[in-house]
């Protein structure tokens, strides 16, 4: 595997340069962006994978799940794999059975597990099986604050997650929350792969930008992988 390593040096947004690298030196492989955190520019193919979300959505819909201080997120989610990530006033954790109809979550789509496989080869962590996929909806004004993925038993096996449609602004603060953070641009297709140092760094979405994309309208939609058993 080829790659080129671009680490993050200052809390300006990298898109540019980033992706200034990619069409001058790379031809869309992995970047390093951190220890542990690689970038896929436009690994995934949204048309691909369109239908195996639509059939996930049909079987378990979309939701705004409500945090443990009683808020409900902008974002609205569901699941599928062998377990899901739920939340509300009791807290965070993964269930078996969605707590909507008390029945088990659809399966995990061979095309979305397909993309979780290869993009975990493609950024050096092999035999890569998820067990859990979140997908989550952004429409503009949503975002995700600042948090780190914990629920998990073992920190052992890293996080894939992939953009389709509008760009968000991803960014990660490090090991602590708060300070100073680092950003980058995700556009369709872009896949983040982040485990070893960078698995438990706190993260999130800076709020949505009104934008249209030619598939999903004003919506961008994240999924995102996990070994969470």
């Amino acid at each position: 595997m080829s790659s080129n390593t671009i680490f993050f040096k200052n809390s300006h947004v990298l898109a540019r340069a980033v992706r200034y690298a990619i069409a001058m030196t790379l031809l869309k492989e992995p970047v390093c962006l951190m220890p542990g955190m690689w970038y896929l520019p436009g690994f995934a193919q949204s048309r691909e994978i369109w239908p195996a979300i639509r059939q996930v959505i049909a079987a378990a819909p979309l939701r705004h799940m409500q945090t443990q201080r009683g808020f409900k997120m902008s974002v609205a989610m569901t699941n599928c794999g062998d377990v899901g990530w739920t939340s509300d006033r009791r807290g965070y954790r993964y269930s078996a059975v969605d707590p909507e109809t008390d029945q088990p979550w659809p399966e995990l789509p061979a095309a979305l597990r397909s993309l979780a496989n290869s993009a975990a080869a493609a950024a050096g962590f092999d035999d890569y099986e998820p067990d859990a996929c979140l997908i989550n909806q952004y429409k503009p004004g949503a975002q995700m604050g600042a948090h780190q993925d914990r629920n998990e038993r073992s920190f052992d096996y890293p996080i894939v997650s992939a953009s389709l449609g509008i760009p968000a602004r991803f960014f990660i603060q490090g090991e602590q929350k708060g300070g100073k953070s680092q950003s980058i641009d995700l556009h369709d297709g872009d896949v983040l792969v982040f485990g070893g140092e960078a698995r438990c760094h706190f993260h999130g979405v800076r709020k949505l930008k009104q934008a249209t994309h030619p598939q999903f309208g004003s919506v961008r939609w994240n999924l995102t992988f996990r070994v969470a058993q």
